[in-house]
């Protein structure tokens, strides 16, 4: 339940990084770094939710069913 939680967390935190960086992209100027800083950390909380996903599945907390 805790993994679910977590996972839900960091894509809810990469959608608001992403559409923030957009927001920023659109109303600011040239030389604006903190579009920059938004897709740094999209792009870190995706790494780090991709090796979230991966340990789940090392350790079984999340099991592949067929069916």
């Amino acid at each position: 339940m805790l993994l679910k939680v977590l996972v839900l967390i960091m894509l809810l935190l990469i959608c608001y990084n992403l559409f923030s960086a957009l927001y920023t992209m659109i109303k600011g100027g040239k030389h604006d770094t903190k579009a920059v800083k938004s897709l740094t950390w999209r792009v870190a909380l995706s790494i780090g939710l991709f090796l979230l996903i991966m340990l789940g599945f090392y350790t079984g907390v999340i099991v592949r069913t067929t069916g």
